[in-house]
């Protein structure tokens, strides 16, 4: 038997401090009641009908009742559907349909929202979950490695969100392999600002896992980040490229006694420019556990990661590092991955390891595409190993766009905005940026009577109809798209025009 919430009845028995705080209602929480909570919720979805296999999507603000609800779920053998709560109807809809989701748990919007949608799905809205902190424990279902326990949406270029399948088996590799980079243990703070339907989660469970107290921001916003840092004490603390760059410009010494304290901060999903990595290091000489990985593999569940005792050969700051612990790399040809690339040329990056999903949901001909019979998981991104065995990503075989961590599909976007009554064609496609890794940025061919100055409404278009991180920064008028043979579009091209 393998169920993933069976951490939290051994840290019951072993530990009585707290693991988990949410300062925006100033609430604590020990393994025991966390557990506690765990298990009331569970009985309300059995009670509601939920059993092991069924899919439970999860629709709310990064909250306690955000985390409580994946273990509940977790512990009935059920499946998670983490859900972005800026997710519009549409978005929602499609989630819930592509799922097979029996239930929606949410708060009283959301339920609002999902009976205004074509989708006969009930909700659940969680109810006071302070007074659940003495409820008796709910016994695990038994369930094995391979046994799901989340499906991950990620999208990709033809368009539609997929399902990565996830395991009890491969959340166990994952919350090993992150206890292991930031040697976790009960005396460390974690503060965590990855959004509760992102897999960038995993890192505060696996500080639950090893004693730790996870600390959540609900949003990141810097001054109460700082403000959390220096009266917490925070020892390890997620960031991302622009949260790093956004540091650096703030005036000293204030920031350094914020963060000192800090032993280990997180960067990830997206590049770190090496300039600002190496602005970083020399002047607030804290480690940056740079780290690669994927939506299917529970970020570093499977992937690799630069550690403090890599620095000093690391004079690459652009490199993600070695392979964690269970886990291969390996470059192959793009148009043959039974090709390994030699040291030091690009091609595709391939991951294997314990953390890999096991294929797309309901999606066979991606999974064949994607995830290969001898466990390979082709990534799509490009990159080259050094000498060393270190990974260097230099470019993405497909035309994702990564916006502050967040993934953006262009096909995606397109399709949404293609539904404008001005846009006769669109390219959307990625422009760099120092600060957010990559903006969004879109190429229209307006119809007739529609020009420059309909980008604003564009715009509002969008944001009715996209969540906010999918939203074009930038937009741009063009006569006509550039195009190979007048049929493939060259985003590429784009790329380099609008730089």
């Amino acid at each position: 038997m393998l169920n993933i919430t069976t951490f939290l009845d051994a840290n019951a028995r072993r530990l009585g401090k707290p693991v988990f705080y949410c300062p925006e209602r100033g609430t604590w929480y020990n393994s025991a009641e966390v557990l506690a909570i765990a298990s009331e919720m569970a009985r309300a979805l059995q009670e509601r009908g939920i059993r092991k296999g069924n899919r439970v999507a999860l629709y709310l603000d990064s909250s306690p009742e955000y985390l409580f609800a994946y273990f509940a779920i977790w512990r009935i053998g059920a499946v998670a559907v983490p859900c972005n709560r800026v997710y519009t109807g549409d978005e929602l809809a499609y989630l819930v349909r592509d799922s097979g989701a029996s239930l929606v748990v949410t708060d009283p919007a959301g339920a609002e929202l999902l009976a205004s949608l074509p989708v006969p799905v009930p909700a659940y809205v969680p109810g006071d979950i302070e007074s659940w902190r003495g409820a008796p424990v709910l016994p695990p279902e038994n369930t094995d490695f391979d046994d799901l326990c989340q499906l991950q949406y990620t999208s990709g270029t033809t368009g539609q969100p997929k399902g990565a399948m996830l395991t009890h088996g491969n959340w166990l590799a994952a919350i090993h392999n992150e206890c292991d980079v930031l040697d976790c243990r009960q005396t460390d703070t974690y503060l965590g600002i990855y959004p509760m339907g992102h897999v960038g989660l995993s890192w505060g469970i696996a500080a639950m896992r090893a004693g730790a107290l996870y600390v959540m921001m609900a949003r990141y916003k810097l001054a109460p980040y700082l403000d959390l840092c220096r009266t917490h004490r925070v020892t390890l603390l997620a960031g991302m490229p622009p949260v790093i760059h956004t540091l650096l410009s703030q005036p000293s010494p204030a920031t350094e006694d914020a963060l000192s304290t800090v032993r280990g901060i997180i960067s990830g999903g997206g590049p770190l420019h090496d300039g600002v990595w190496k602005q970083w290091h020399e002047r607030f000489h804290i480690p940056v556990l740079n780290a690669y990985g994927l939506s299917e593999t529970i970020v570093i569940g499977t992937g690799t990661v630069i550690r403090p005792e890599d620095y000093a050969t690391a004079d690459r700051f652009q490199s993600v590092g070695h392979p964690v612990c269970f886990s291969e790399v390996k470059i192959v040809d793009e148009l043959d991955p039974a090709a390994e690339k030699p040291c030091g040329e690009a091609g595709e990056i391939a991951l294997r390891g314990p953390a890999v999903a096991k294929g797309y949901w309901n999606r066979p001909e991606a999974t064949a595409e994607n995830f290969l019979p001898d466990g390979w998981f082709l990534t799509g991104d490009v990159g080259y190993l050094d000498a060393d065995n270190r990974l260097f990503i230099t470019d993405r075989k497909k035309d994702m766009i990564v916006f502050s961590g967040w993934k953006v599909y262009p096909t995606e976007v397109e399709d949404a905005l293609l539904r404008h009554p001005g846009v006769a064609e669109i390219a959307v496609f990625g422009t760099e940026d120092e600060h957010s890794g990559e903006l969004v940025a879109a190429a229209v061919v307006w119809r007739e009577g529609w020009n420059a100055e309909s980008a604003d409404d564009l715009t509002a278009y969008a944001k009715a109809h996209l969540a906010p991180y999918k939203v074009p920064r930038k937009i741009f008028t063009l006569d006509a798209l550039p195009r190979v043979n007048g049929w493939k579009l060259l985003r590429r091209d784009l790329r380099a025009r609008f730089r």
